[in-house]
């Protein structure tokens, strides 16, 4: 029984120290690990910040790009027609919109959907100005019934258009 007391002596303070020794290692360790991974997402914050960003730059672009305003002094061509017009006002809106698919992966979806609806209320916007012209009308008779539409109301693009510098301000 002496002999037990005399390892118990020797081997409780070893697994005490032991005990202690493995709990701040742990403890060093679990901190250790949350450093890293912190670090890991700033890094790839600074990485997919500027990405961000120059999204929503283009989106603000895209929807400068079809205003009407925008979208018709670029497109018109006296010679055309008003049909020839339409389509190529509505081509071009299109176009824009396919070439800025891939930014609704950093933006929310709340902006997203606004693109989406600036896009297709600006289209509709030339049918409806293009069915309030007869088949012969000009180009630049279409011109003037899609000017004087956008005027007589706010277009969903000039909406959206705040919505994107509103987010941006909250994000960054």
């Amino acid at each position: 029984m002496n002999d037990f007391l005399e390892i118990l002596k020797y081997i409780l303070p070893s697994l005490v120290v032991f005990a202690a020794a493995y709990y701040l290692i742990k403890l060093f360790l679990d901190n250790e690990q949350k450093k890293r991974t912190t670090d890991i997402k700033m890094a790839g914050y600074k990485i997919i910040t500027p990405i961000r960003l120059q999204a929503y730059e283009r989106l603000v672009l895209f929807l400068e790009r079809i205003s009407p305003e925008s979208l018709v002094m670029r497109i018109h061509k006296p010679e055309l027609t008003g049909l020839q017009l339409q389509t190529q006002l509505i081509l071009a809106i299109r176009e824009e919109f396919e070439h800025n698919l891939s930014q609704q992966v950093y933006i929310s979806s709340q902006a997203w959907d606004m693109i989406k609806n600036a896009k297709e209320d600006m289209v509709k916007l030339i049918n409806t100005a293009a069915a309030k012209l007869t088949d012969k009308a000009s180009a630049t008779d279409l011109s003037q019934k899609i000017f004087e539409l956008a005027m007589s109301d706010k277009t969903v693009a000039r909406t959206a258009l705040e919505f994107l510098k509103n987010e941006i301000r909250l994000v960054f």
